[in-house]
C-alpha cells in the first residue's frame, strides 16, 4: 500500500513543532485518537478533508473521494489499525496506520537485501506503518503533519515509522525528507505495476554505533 502524503505546508524545511503550539492561525490544536469504529463513523468528514487537502485535477474530486473511502474501508480492517485526528474549530488533519507484523510480511517485495537493523526492529514489534497523512491547507498549521506522525508513533511505543511513496510523488518525498524521514529502498508489490519508495522515520537515539537512529528507542519501547 502506498501512502501519498496530502499535506499543504510551505515548501522548505518545516519548523520544529511544539506540543500545543504548532499553529499560525489557530490558538490550539487538540489531538484525539480514534479506533476503527470511530474512524468509520467519521468517514464522510475524513473524505471531505481528503478532497480539501489534495491537489486533484478539476473534475476528479468525486472519483478521488470515492477511492479514498474505499481505501479507508480496507485500512480500518488491518490488525492494529489506529488513527489520530487534529481538531481546532473543525477537523484540521489526520494520520493513520497500523503496527507492522513481526513476521516481516510487510517488507515482501523489498528490492535487495533488507538491512539487518530494519529486520531486527520489525521482529521485535517496534515498527509502525503510516498509511495516510492529511492536513487542511486553510488551517495554516505549520508542522502539524510531523507532530501528528510523531505522536501516533510514540503512542504505539514504536522505534521506527515506515511509509510508502509513489515514484511520481516527488513533492511528497521532499516533504517527508524535510521532516526527518529517510529513504531506504524500494518495494515491488505483486499487485502494483511499479515499485514504490520506502521511507523510515527513526525515533531511536543517534549514537556512534547507530548514527542514523535506526535502533530501539528506549523512551518509547514497551516491555517485552
Amino acid at each position: 500500500m502506498s501512502s501519498p502524503l496530502q499535506s499543504h505546508e510551505p515548501e522548505g524545511q518545516p519548523p520544529e513543532p511544539t506540543v500545543m503550539g504548532v499553529v499560525d492561525a489557530m490558538d490550539t490544536v487538540r489531538l484525539r485518537r480514534l479506533n476503527r469504529w470511530q474512524a468509520e463513523g467519521l468517514r464522510e468528514d475524513l473524505a471531505d478533508l481528503y478532497v480539501e487537502s489534495s491537489d486533484a485535477d478539476a473534475g476528479e474530486e468525486f472519483n478521488d473521494r470515492q477511492k479514498f473511502l474505499l481505501r479507508l474501508a480496507d485500512d480500518v480492517k488491518l490488525p492494529g489499525f489506529d488513527m489520530l485526528v487534529a481538531e481546532a474549530e473543525a477537523l484540521a488533519g489526520c494520520v493513520c496506520g497500523f503496527s507492522v507484523p513481526r513476521d516481516g510480511s510487510w517488507w515482501q517485495g523489498f528490492e535487495g537485501q533488507l538491512p539487518q537493523n530494519l529486520e531486527q526492529l520489525t521482529a521485535s514489534g517496534h515498527v509502525f506503518a503510516i498509511l495516510e497523512t492529511l492536513v487542511h491547507p486553510h488551517q495554516h498549521a505549520r508542522g502539524l503533519a510531523r507532530l501528528m506522525q510523531e505522536r501516533l508513533l510514540t503512542d504505539h511505543q514504536a522505534s521506527l515509522g515506515v511509509t510508502l511513496v509513489d515514484e511520481s510523488a516527488r513533492w511528497v518525498l521532499a516533504a517527508l525528507k524535510g521532516w526527518g524521514w529517510q529513504e531506504v529502498g524500494r518495494i515491488q508489490r505483486e499487485d502494483d505495476t511499479t515499485p514504490v519508495r520506502v521511507l523510515v522515520l527513526p525515533l531511536g537515539e543517534r549514537t556512534e554505533d547507530h548514527p542514523d537512529g535506526l535502533a530501539h528507542n528506549d523512551r518509547t519501547q514497551r516491555p517485552e
